[in-house]
């Protein structure tokens, strides 16, 4: 089975979350299917009326529940009505007959969209909804190597067409069949020659459609990937307006966007080149068809071997194939163009999940002795070499450890590897004796506050922001907690105190108040393990002095790692690391590093001149 058809099956798969709806609209459409068929021979007794054509049924048939005797049965009492009442009278039933009969072929088609109409959407919110779980559990190694605005393209803009090109066509793929069935039976009931000769006519232009539909599929693909580089730009340069109006290169990113918003418009010009092309090529085979039919059946009317109203009855009868055939390929066309973006979403869904919990993982609650860092190594692509290599480091617990170095020595990577934002490539980190990759990943990350340079804060309110992940908590632990943090103050001079909207990741506060948030954050988790990334290195100083005051209350009784710049703010650790090139140089307390005269001593001699 070819890949695009795994996508296909893969999204019907969903349809099985929705078993009353689609049973619904399956029953309507088979109803709509039959009142088709039957709509097709009622113009046969219209025709004969009409034109005096009707041989008069005398005898009463026996009634019985098939085909051959309801159509005895309606042909007796038919012509006891032409009988009584005359040619008008018999008309008025027929014409009667043939508008119920249309009345509830539309209804059962309505039904069955009203049916489907819940199950397409809900498929795709289940898609957009597992999407979504997947992005956010994946592990950060795949965003290094994925943009994420082409993520959130997929997300939006793939889902979004998967829904326009395929679910929006699926009542045609299960209704339009049942009726070109129906349709088909009636012609070869009538014609069995005729029925076989159109059918051969059918098959040419079904190939040649099909060539369109599978060139399509190829330029959806490169139409998604295009609008997913342009999503990147877009998301790019809101990121860093700042620096792009600070460089006055307003002109250079908009020069970028202007070459992929071309590529994305010839590209997608081209692919509605190609689609528009499928309606008016299958109308004008489907007329040919239909000119071929005429002068074939004609030829049989003038021999006599089949009747003007039968075959007029068969025309009409072939409309009713070609029109559903039209709409199932276009469906087939939509469907096509579906699965390119299909396929892209299918990339994230089916992404491997490197740090997924073992089957038989542990349960960890309390932090009890030490963590160690036993022969690690690690690199982020095997291509790039090592960024640490033989590192050999405990913590004991309750202890403060500085990690210390230029800026690509290693320190940030070497605080990411315990919460286990990656995996060490050799070697291992152990809490409590037992290797963190054997524990569960959620309780692992439990025991863990973080606090980074950079202030990640949501478009929420201030007390959203504080309790963020953290369930059933009270008023007063989140202003005890601001309050640790040196932030109930500030918190209260805002518009609406802790309800206040903080804007697109906090900009409506200064940096020392963001920062003072995020303390505020790891305060109220509580977590017996700390780590700290250059927290107070991008404050001013009368902000770095009310965060590093928030942050010694933060440390107080708990094991911390702390990345720093500004090697005053831990000169009180227990022990400092030194790391150069993925590598531990110097290890020991502030004094004894200074007396030893080396790395340490040269980088606080730097920030002492």
């Amino acid at each position: 089975m070819s890949k695009s058809n795994n996508s296909f099956w893969r999204l019907l798969g969903y349809l099985r979350n929705y078993k009353p709806n689609v049973t619904l609209g399956i029953i309507s459409n088979i109803l709509t299917a039959i009142f088709t068929a039957i709509s097709i021979p009622l113009l046969v007794p219209f025709l004969e009326i009409l034109f005096n054509r009707r041989e008069a049924v005398l005898e009463k048939p026996e009634f019985a529940m098939d085909i051959e005797s309801l159509t005895n049965s309606f042909n007796y009492y038919l012509s006891q009505m032409v009988l009584d009442r005359g040619p008008e009278a018999g008309l008025v039933f027929v014409c009667f007959a043939i508008l119920i009969t249309f009345f509830l072929k539309n209804l059962f088609r309505y039904l069955s969209l009203f049916f489907m109409a819940p199950v397409r959407n809900g498929i795709i919110r289940d898609l957009r909804q597992q999407l979504f779980h997947k992005s956010i559990n994946l592990p950060l190694s795949y965003f290094s190597e994925e943009r994420k605005g082409d993520i959130m393209s997929r997300l939006t803009a793939d889902v979004q067409e998967v829904e326009w090109s395929i679910l929006n066509v699926l009542e045609a793929v299960f209704r339009e069949p049942l009726i070109i069935i129906g349709a088909l039976t009636f012609m070869l009931y009538v014609s069995p020659s005729l029925t076989i000769f159109v059918f051969v006519l059918m098959i040419f232009t079904g190939v040649v459609i099909g060539g369109i539909g599978r060139s399509l599929k190829k330029s959806s693909k490169l139409v998604q990937e295009k609008l997913g580089n342009l999503v990147a730009l877009v998301e790019e340069a809101l990121g860093g307006l700042r620096i792009i109006k600070g460089f006055n290169a307003e002109q250079y990113q908009e020069s970028k966007f202007s070459k992929e918003n071309n590529e994305y418009r010839w590209i997608l010009t081209r692919l509605l080149w190609r689609r528009d092309l499928a309606s008016p090529l299958s109308e004008f085979l489907g007329i040919a068809t239909v000119s071929v039919l005429l002068w074939y059946g004609s030829k049989q009317v003038f021999s006599g071997t089949m009747e003007a109203e039968t075959f007029l009855t068969f025309i009409f009868a072939f409309y009713n194939v070609i029109d559903p055939a039209k709409k199932l390929s276009k469906a087939v066309y939509n469907i096509q163009k579906g699965i390119g973006a299909l396929q892209r979403v299918e990339r994230i869904l089916d992404a491997p999940m490197l740090m997924a919990d073992k089957t038989n993982a542990k349960t960890i609650t309390s932090f009890n002795h030490a963590i160690e860092y036993r022969d690690l190594g690690f690199a982020y692509r095997e291509i790039d070499g090592p960024v640490l290599s033989d590192i050999n480091l405990k913590i004991e617990k309750g202890k403060l450890v500085a990690l210390v170095g230029a800026s690509g020595a290693g320190k940030s990577t070497l605080a990411d590897l315990l919460p286990r934002f990656y995996d060490a490539s050799q070697g291992g980190i152990y809490i409590d004796g037992i290797d963190i990759r054997d524990y569960k990943l959620k309780d692992l990350r439990s025991l863990m506050g973080i606090v980074s340079q950079e202030a990640i804060l949501f478009n929420d309110s201030i007390y959203n922001n504080i309790v963020f992940g953290i369930e059933d908590v009270k008023q007063e632990d989140v202003e005890n907690a601001a309050r640790i943090a040196n932030a109930h103050d500030f918190i209260m001079d805002t518009e609406n105190g802790y309800q206040t909207n903080i804007g697109d990741r906090g900009n409506k506060l200064s940096g020392g108040q963001r920062q003072r948030l995020t303390i505020a954050r790891a305060i109220l988790k509580n977590p017996p393990i700390l780590i700290l990334d250059e927290a107070t290195s991008a404050l001013d100083s009368e902000s770095e002095k009310l965060v590093q005051e928030a942050l010694i209350k933060l440390m107080s009784e708990r094991t911390s790692i702390v990345i720093a710049h500004r090697l005053s703010t831990i000169q009180h650790a227990d022990e400092i690391i030194v790391m150069r090139e993925g590598k531990i140089a110097e290890r020991g307390s502030h004094q004894q590093l200074l007396e030893k005269g080396g790395e340490y001593e040269k980088l606080v001699a730097l920030q002492t001149v």
